[in-house]
């Protein structure tokens, strides 16, 4: 490992000729590299990049003047890239990414990686993201990483050595942040819908948004919860202080809480700085639908942009609009589906500007991201529909009855276009 002071860092003559570059997914992005990266775009021949999703302000649509961008979703600010038309996707499961680029069908050159600094063994801690980026690391031809004293010393299942790393920069930033999405009146109608499918001792896969965050309210009154998810935000930190989140009565990793990235605030990061109940894990662990099965009471919770009247979810755009992910949200449908008593929740609100636009929908404006024949419940501030074992016709009354009233009407009416309705 060479150490290289940021001015000496010229990537021109340390990126060659139309290769990929990527880093750490989220609040993981190594901002000392990513910049130097933009600032000298111009000195680079044909080089491409692959992220995941992005919470800084780093790029904009103008670099793609010099750079080929590529990401699995539009989710945060990568949205101002494939709105603008310059950042192609790859719609796939976050269960698949790391085997595509261990397989080489997502190239990965040069790997940029935000690292804590190392522990007394030399170990190099991932800090917020562990999702696909050790497998990228493996793979790629160059390495370089960004020491940064601020990134926290997460427990990693696979942390980064001196040996996996070839240059390093040094770097004293704070790292990335998110804030909590304001809570409205809605989002604590819809979890109070939510929350009564959720036992105690359930383990959870939460998102970030709205309506987790009100869920995770929600929740400090029941005992033994657990957490294993993808990505985890500052509500947990509340969760665990009200004494709701053990992770005792996991069948896999007792005791812990497992998850691929931390998306939150400070907060977050300090209470996974050398927290041995918090471990940071690869997708291969988080979304292997194997390993989530073996979990009772497994209880999912993820969001949609629109779900039509027999159950099909859109999580990824609008027409051509592109501004969602396919994410990891069938991994986590399906595992749940699967778990003994586990079940998977789909929640939005039921309706956008202002009532005029209903989200639930006879037809998808969009690609049908979780097929109906996955979705467990779906839920809005009208009520849960529990599609569970459910003909179509009752399908579609349970879904228009939680659709906005100032609806419901035309959707029975646009219902014999879909489905033949038995009476």
């Amino acid at each position: 490992m060479k150490e290289l002071d940021i001015t000496e860092l010229d990537l021109a003559s340390l990126i060659k000729k139309s290769e990929t570059v990527t880093w750490g997914n989220a609040c993981a992005e190594p901002l000392t590299l990513t910049e130097a990266l933009v600032a000298q775009r111009k000195k680079l021949d044909d080089v491409h990049v692959f992220f995941g999703s992005a919470f800084s302000k780093t790029f904009s649509p103008e670099h793609a003047e010099d750079l080929t961008f590529m990401s699995t979703g539009g989710v945060g600010t990568a949205g101002v890239l494939t709105k603008a038309g310059v950042c192609d996707v790859i719609p796939c499961h976050v269960s698949q990414v790391a085997g595509y680029i261990a397989a080489g069908r997502i190239p990965c050159d040069v790997v940029f990686v935000q690292v804590s600094p190392p522990n007394e063994r030399g170990e190099y801690s991932l800090g917020v993201t562990s999702d696909f980026i050790y497998t990228a690391v493996k793979k790629a031809r160059l390495v370089i990483a960004e020491i940064n004293s601020q990134t926290p010393r997460s427990f990693c299942s696979e942390p980064l050595t001196a040996a996996d790393i070839d240059y390093c920069i040094y770097s004293d930033r704070p790292v990335v942040e998110l804030q909590a999405a304001p809570i409205t009146d809605i989002d604590r109608t819809i979890s109070s819908f939510a929350e009564g499918f959720i036992p105690d001792r359930a383990t959870l896969q939460v998102g970030i948004g709205g309506v987790p965050e009100a869920l995770m309210a929600e929740l400090k009154s029941r005992k033994g919860l657990g957490i294993h998810s993808g990505m985890i935000g500052d509500s947990v930190v509340d969760l665990a202080e009200s004494g709701a989140l053990t992770n005792e009565f996991k069948e896999t990793d007792p005791g812990i809480t497992i998850t691929g990235a931390l998306i939150g605030t400070k907060r977050l990061y300090d209470f996974a700085h050398d927290n041995p109940a918090l471990r940071m894990d690869p997708a291969s662990v988080t979304h292997d639908i194997r390993v989530l099965a073996e979990l009772s009471n497994f209880i999912s919770l993820n969001s949609a942009l629109e779900v039509d009247i027999t159950g099909q979810v859109n999580a990824e755009g609008i027409g051509p609009n592109y501004f969602g992910s396919v994410g990891g949200q069938v991994d986590y449908v399906r595992a749940a589906g699967l778990s003994k008593g586990g079940c998977s929740l789909i929640a939005l609100r039921s309706s956008a500007k202002g009532g005029e636009v209903s989200k639930i929908v006879s037809k998808l404006s969009g690609p049908v991201t979780t097929a109906r024949s996955d979705v467990g419940v779906v839920v809005t501030e009208f009520g849960a529909a529990d599609l569970r074992g459910l003909p179509l016709t009752k399908r579609v009354k349970a879904m228009i009855d939680i659709a906005p009233p100032e609806h419901r009407e035309r959707l029975e009416r646009e219902a014999h276009d879909v489905v033949r309705m038995v009476s």
